[in-house]
């Protein structure tokens, strides 16, 4: 079987405990290398092209140079570095700046430390990722008064409706089974919904199978 490409990730976080969680919680995926901490925005734009990060987790504020600032000069030197803002504010006004200065992503610290292999998937695909706390400060709910689910919520909805195992849907899409099944409680809590069964009800009465052969 071939080994899963490695995900480069850098930490920049002026708290040393908060980045040496993180970091302690990452290494154990075996396709993510963190191969750096660092204490400020600064430090994260003299090290970018040399540690050539696919994601880096940027706190938003810290001395010397703050996230945002250091988000726009980042991605200037190296574009294809994703930014995922990870960050204790979850005010809307916090949120749309960092993704208006080319964040890809943004994590409240609070989140289960399982979301924020989520958000890295998310960013690595070419997706934004809001964690439910911060989609919840940007986005409406939706008419039935339900949280709305995410673009990969909502595929991986369409997998579970149809039928497919853990296993199978984390094939799919490249993620780990223990990912999927963070999803899926994420997905059942947002609509309500307990069982599988009442998953694919769901599916099937909004519209999401249409068109699959279901």
């Amino acid at each position: 079987m071939t080994a899963r490409p490695q995900i480069r990730v850098v930490i920049v976080d002026d708290h040393p405990m908060v980045a040496e969680g993180i970091q302690a919680i990452l290494e154990t995926y075996e396709d993510i290398n963190v191969v750096g901490t660092l204490c400020n925005g600064q430090e994260a734009i003299d090290a970018v092209v040399r540690l050539a990060p696919d994601v880096m987790l940027l706190d938003l504020n810290m001395p010397v140079m703050n996230g945002l600032t250091a988000t726009e000069i980042i991605l200037e030197r190296r574009p294809q570095t994703r930014i995922l803002i990870l960050s204790m504010h979850d005010s809307a006004e916090y949120i749309s700046t960092a993704l208006a200065h080319g964040a890809m992503g943004y994590v409240l610290k609070d989140v289960p430390t399982e979301e924020v292999r989520i958000a890295i998937d998310t960013v690595m695909a070419g997706q934004r990722y809001l964690c439910t706390g911060a989609q919840g400060s940007l986005e409406p709910r939706s008419t039935d008064g339900r949280e709305p689910l995410t673009s990969r919520e909502q595929s991986i909805l369409l997998q579970l409706a149809q039928g497919q195992s853990n296993k199978e849907v984390a094939l799919v899409f490249g993620i780990s089974v223990r990912t999927v099944e963070t999803h899926r409680k994420n997905i059942k809590r947002k609509l309500g919904i307990s069982s599988t069964a009442g998953l694919t009800r769901y599916a099937m009465e909004h519209g999401v199978l249409q068109g699959t052969g279901a």
